[in-house]
């Protein structure tokens, strides 16, 4: 006798990466950045089907949180950033995977930029 469940689809293999991206910003009202700063950096890490994609994911997050991107700076994902030397301690490999498993953006730190 035979099973008449169909055969489990295989799991869907991801294209995604994850980029790690630096990105400036300049001033906006209501951008939340301190009273004197003249803009930040920020460190995000973002997942797309290649960086192009990351980029523009990131940027329209970042205009949705009221900020004005300027310039976004691509250092590359977790495999390129370590065959530059870059160590990648398990926090940061941590955050970077889950940015993968959610398909998400996300903002690592903010550097304030004061004149």
């Amino acid at each position: 006798m035979s099973d008449p469940t169909p055969d489990p689809k295989p799991a869907k293999i991801s294209r995604q990466k994850v980029y790690t991206l630096i990105v400036q910003v300049g001033r906006k009202t209501g951008d939340g950045l301190p009273a004197k700063a003249t803009g930040a950096a920020l460190m995000c890490y973002a997942s797309g089907v290649d960086e192009g994609e990351a980029v523009r994911e990131t940027v329209a997050i970042l205009k949705e949180a009221d900020l004005a991107p300027l310039e976004v700076q691509g250092l590359g994902t977790l495999e390129e950033r370590r065959e530059a030397g870059d160590e990648i301690d398990d926090e940061e490999a941590g955050l970077m995977q889950r940015a993968l498993d959610e398909n998400s953006v996300i903002v690592t730190q903010m550097t304030p930029f004061f004149d």
